[in-house]
């Protein structure tokens, strides 16, 4: 599986085979992306690696917050990260080839989702976190 920013300039691959994809509806994620929130697949970092462009990695924590993120200093895009100290968090709209399989799994923090967003696609959904399989 690899993957890439919207400039091309940060690129990554996945060694595993990742199924599924966790749509995260916080206010942080809400915020942070500008949209009804954030699509991730959770790796095992030893799975990931970057291929090109590490020196256009910015990176940002929210004080008083367990949250960070990583972006493309160029074009802005989100970028993967380690949001605990075993996985690395990657966005699947930046995976370009071997996503065929993914799907949605589940929809967390539905409590706190955006009043004019209804998940749609049948997905198990947790109004606050839950503790993924694996």
């Amino acid at each position: 599986m690899t993957g890439a920013c919207c400039c091309g300039a940060v690129a990554f691959e996945i060694h595993s085979q990742p199924k599924d994809i966790y749509c995260c509806h916080c206010s942080i994620c809400r915020r942070s992306t500008g949209v009804q929130g954030v699509a991730v697949v959770v790796v095992p970092n030893a799975s990931f690696a970057w291929t090109q462009g590490q020196a256009q990695i910015r990176h940002w924590a929210k004080p008083d917050a367990d949250w960070e993120k990583n972006f493309c200093a160029l074009c802005g895009s989100p970028l993967p990260g380690p949001n605990d100290p075993e996985h690395t968090y990657v966005p699947a709209g930046l995976i370009t080839q071997g996503g065929e399989g993914l799907r949605v799994a589940a929809h967390i923090f539905t409590d706190d989702k955006a009043s004019w967003f209804e998940p749609g696609d049948g997905a198990p959904r947790h109004g606050q976190h839950f503790q993924r399989k694996g």
